[in-house]
């Protein structure tokens, strides 16, 4: 019995060495692909415990675990030119499940690496075709969703073919490229340079025309200012001289002496006014007789005029 333990701890070893190489467990994340001697034998997508034959490292049944979930990949800084001409720079991601592990598996050995790259070239080419037949504001507008889903249906039997399913195509990111962003940046400034040269105009216009307005309301103004003072004027002289004219009937001596003695404010009431006279001037008549006229009756003679001063 001694004898025989070594050997049955041996068995029992290698048994359960076999049984642990025949088992593996498939979660509900993943897919299995079981291959023996590079076929591919069988694809277990539903989660559980499956069995395969062992030794492995023989290349006897090897099992490839595939995702079951919805992956994504992103594609950056892609370069587009659309209708207009412009180049812009597009960011790009894509949604996409593994729905077919036994055509994965043989189209690119299940390496999810050189599945992406293939649809990164594919995805590259129908973001060029279909930016290229559109205007760059098509992306801002509700027709992106539109274009979306045209990428995807290009991108699709290409994935179809490495047992892909494209779920989404989605732009993260539409900009204008570095030569393009300055372009527009200086179509930007100059049309509002020209913008403002054309409110600035337009005001400068409208302000000549207030300021003519104004001027034309201030000859105006001033026109009817001077006509009526013209008028004023007029009736106040009418008024002055039919008062003279009524004072000179109602007493001409007064009349006269009132002209002299206005003739003597205006011509003595400037303090350096000088007067060359004679002592028996008509000017000076009312110095010598308070009364004017010697003769009773007759007529008052004419009120002296002021001379010209003499400086």
């Amino acid at each position: 019995m001694g004898n025989r333990l070594p050997a049955i701890l041996i068995g029992l070893a290698v048994v359960l060495f076999l049984a642990y190489s025949s088992i593996f467990v498939v979660n509900a994340r993943q897919q299995a692909v079981v291959v023996r001697f590079g076929e591919i034998q069988s694809v277990k997508t539903e989660p559980g415990l499956y069995f395969k034959l062992p030794f492995a490292f023989m290349d006897a049944d090897r099992v490839q675990f595939v995702s079951d979930q919805a992956l994504r990949f992103d594609l950056d800084n892609i370069r587009v030119q659309v209708s207009g001409g412009k180049f812009y720079e597009v960011d790009a991601f894509v949604v996409y499940h593994i729905s077919d592990a036994r055509r994965f598996r043989e189209a690119v050995s299940a390496d999810r690496d050189a599945a992406e790259a293939r649809l990164r070239t594919r995805l590259d080419a129908a973001l060029r075709r279909v930016y290229g037949l559109r205007g760059f504001e098509a992306a801002l507008s509700d027709e992106r969703a539109s274009m979306m889903r045209e990428v995807r249906n290009e991108l699709a039997q290409d994935a179809q073919n490495l047992g892909l399913t494209i779920t989404d195509v989605r732009i993260r990111r539409t900009d204008l490229t570095q030569e393009v962003s300055q372009q527009t940046f200086e179509r930007m400034k100059a049309e509002r340079l020209a913008e403002a040269e054309l409110i600035r105009a337009r005001g400068n216009e409208r302000g000549q025309t207030r300021r003519a307005v104004a001027d034309r309301q201030v000859v105006e103004i001033v026109a009817e200012a001077q006509r009526e003072s013209e008028i004023i004027r007029g009736q106040g002289d009418a008024e002055r001289n039919r008062v003279f004219g009524e004072a000179f009937e109602r007493d001409p001596a007064f009349f006269a002496f009132y002209r002299s003695m206005e003739a003597y404010r205006q011509s003595l009431g400037v303090s350096d006014t000088t007067l060359v006279l004679s002592p028996d001037s008509e000017f000076f008549r009312y110095f010598g007789n308070l009364n004017g006229p010697s003769q009773p009756g007759a007529a008052a003679p004419a009120a002296p005029t002021a001379p010209a001063p003499a400086n």
